[in-house]
């Protein structure tokens, strides 16, 4: 899931200062069934601590990671983005394919690009989309994709589950899909909810798009759907979930291994700096 709240610290070596530097983006996928998620945490292995400790290996550096989205554990990824300063003198190629020897094999590094200064990877995204898997064939999922598909054991009425989607879709405040967090909205633009097959036979995958999610927010709207799907609720229950001003109980929460971020979409570079203006202001339900 989108946790909108990571703070973006300078880089600052031991000596104090460290001269001219340049802001990279780094492009990254990663299986998250070993991960305790993106954030790092004290005695934790995440994807976050993974990453910052190759790269201050390589540049004997400390270094900060800003994401435009930090998973939870057990949710993966192949369209994750993040930024880092580095030294002006860093040859990105070089620092690309000494990343990936170091990194273990279930997070790769796909790029490393010099971006502007104004890129940010959390404020300034203009959208994340997300994809969950689920297989609802008799045997489950396939073996060689069991770790990013949920196996769905009962069955699912797609024309259910396409109009309930529907009416989730533009900007709700979706307290009942989210853990809440102090100080932040739930207010979010859902700009793309439906569900199409996959590429085997028996399995489902809904696609979903947002400028940005709460904590829980694509697992819980999952979970809820399919409770849809499954006929234990009425398409019509879902509009009423978005009526409510706090966290639903009777909402499932999807697994998180079904989930995988597939993109982060930014404005051209001219707009960067306009769109993390914007985002940094807290919204309000409109209308």
């Amino acid at each position: 899931m989108i946790h909108p709240h990571h703070t973006t610290e300078p880089v600052v070596p031991p000596d104090g200062g460290l001269g001219a530097v340049s802001r990279y983006r780094l492009d990254l996928g990663y299986d998250g069934t070993d991960f305790s998620g993106w954030a790092m945490q004290p005695g934790l292995r995440t994807v976050c601590g993974v990453l910052t400790e190759a790269v201050a290996t390589i540049l004997r550096l400390p270094v900060t990671l800003t994401v435009a989205g930090r998973t939870d554990a057990g949710v993966h990824a192949d369209g994750q983005v993040a930024h880092i300063d580095l030294p002006v003198d860093v040859d990105p190629a070089q620092l690309l394919r000494r990343v990936n020897r170091l990194l273990p094999p279930d997070v790769r590094v796909y790029a490393i690009s010099s971006v502007p200064d104004t890129f940010d990877a959390r404020f300034a995204a203009l959208r994340r989309h997300y994809r969950y898997r689920v297989a609802t064939a008799p045997f489950g999922a396939e073996p060689l994709r069991a770790r990013d598909t949920l196996a769905w054991p009962h069955p699912l009425d797609l024309d259910a589950v396409t109009a309930a989607s529907e009416l989730l879709l533009g900007e709700h405040d979706f307290a009942a899909f989210c853990k809440r967090r102090e100080g932040a909205t739930t207010v979010r633009a859902l700009q793309r909810l439906d569900w199409t097959p996959g590429e085997a036979s028996g399995v489902l995958l809904a696609y979903v798009s947002a400028d940005a999610f709460c904590h829980s927010m694509v697992r819980s709207l999952v979970g809820a759907l399919l409770d849809v799907g499954r006929g234990r609720r009425d398409p019509a229950w879902i509009a009423t979930l978005l009526q409510r001003g706090s966290r639903a109980s009777e909402v499932t929460v999807a697994p998180a291994h079904g989930l995988s971020l597939i993109g982060v979409d930014y404005p051209d570079e001219a707009d960067l700096a306009a769109r993390a203006a914007v985002t940094r202001q807290v919204r309000v339900a409109q209308g």
